[in-house]
């Protein structure tokens, strides 16, 4: 079996739970890595035995390898952009972490120049590869609890304080210079965790008849912002045609965890843990409750893996549904833009 090798810029926590994927898959080889930092090839040299000749020490020898098939990027997100276009003056095909942009700009212009090639490129959403994600989509389109109505989908995570005794607790010490603080990396709690539930909300809504999802109105925009000047905590609708709409939150100073519900017209469907392994879906129908949980047999990412490495091993430039395309890549970075600068 022809096999699909990758490269990878940026070598943060998501590039090595990433690269644990590749023990799972088939078709998908981890060739080559690159850093900055030299320090961070001892980890991959052990871990994944990858050979020394493919450790770049720079991010344009990884592009220019002429064995690298396809890159992917896990720099900070103001970083994208300019790595994006390099590889495709290159031609490299495209994997990269979300939020792919923070300007709609660049994704416009991105999206005219891959489309003009045929290159592959995808937005690193992770669980829509999910088996259970399939099921849901299959709940959906079969109609069992009618028409949906409305949603509700969620990620937030608790890094700002502690719990210390007697259930006091302390803020944790913040570094401004950390991407996930930086305004100028691309910061801030919509950019790194509501991008989830906005990108969920178009797969949903676009499964919806009559709705045109580059159709939509974000209303009841609230934010909190934080010492650095990013968004720490953050709350928005998204209005689709026929009525339908998505509440989304994310946080870094709330633990409200990771849940989706989803409200038709005879039941809800609720989605817990939304984005990891741990996933459980639990259906609500005329107060009968069923839960469907599935442990995976694979890592999360390496179903985004495979059927990535599919995808250009059969010649396609689109991830294949409920894979993340370009055209909702533009939809969700309008999205973004006005969560964060309205």
């Amino acid at each position: 079996m022809r096999k699909i090798n990758w490269g990878i810029i940026g070598l943060g926590n998501i590039a090595k739970k990433f690269s644990d994927g590749f023990a799972y898959t088939n078709n998908s080889n981890l060739l080559a890595v690159s850093s900055l930092n030299d320090s961070k090839f001892k980890y991959f040299k052990d871990k994944f035995l990858i050979n020394e000749k493919y450790f770049f020490k720079n991010y344009e020898d990884l592009i220019n390898c002429d064995k690298v098939d396809i890159v992917y990027i896990t720099l900070p997100n103001t970083m994208h952009y300019a790595w994006i276009k390099r590889c495709i003056e290159k031609n490299k095909k495209i994997l990269v972490e979300k939020p792919a942009f923070c300007k709609s700009e660049h994704c416009l212009e991105i999206k005219k120049n891959i489309l003009k090639k045929k290159l592959f490129f995808s937005e690193g959403y992770m669980y829509r590869y999910n088996p259970l994600i399939e099921n849901v989509i299959e709940i959906i389109n079969a109609r069992e609890f009618g028409d949906a109505i409305y949603m509700e989908s969620s990620f937030c995570k608790n890094i700002i304080t502690k719990k210390k005794f007697f259930f006091f607790e302390k803020k944790r010490k913040i570094n401004p210079k950390s991407r996930l603080f930086d305004e100028k990396l691309g910061g801030g709690s919509i950019f790194d965790l509501g991008c989830y539930p906005s990108s969920l909300s178009l797969l949903i809504a676009s499964m919806i008849k009559g709705i045109d999802i580059k159709e939509f109105k974000l209303k009841n925009i609230k934010k909190e912002i934080g010492p650095t000047g990013v968004d720490i905590d953050a709350y928005a609708e998204i209005h689709f045609q026929n009525g339908f709409f998505s509440r989304i939150r994310s946080s870094f100073k709330n633990s409200f965890g990771s849940t989706t519900i989803i409200y038709f017209e005879h039941g809800n469907l609720i989605i817990n843990n939304t984005w990891d392994e741990n996933i459980e879906i639990i259906k609500i129908k005329k107060d009968n409750k069923i839960m469907n949980k599935v442990n995976l047999k694979k890592n999360i990412y390496a179903y985004q893996i495979e059927q990535v490495s599919k995808s250009i091993i059969e010649n396609k430039f689109k991830p294949v549904f409920p894979g993340f395309t370009i055209e909702e890549t533009e939809v969700n970075t309008k999205i973004l833009e006005k969560w964060v600068n309205e």
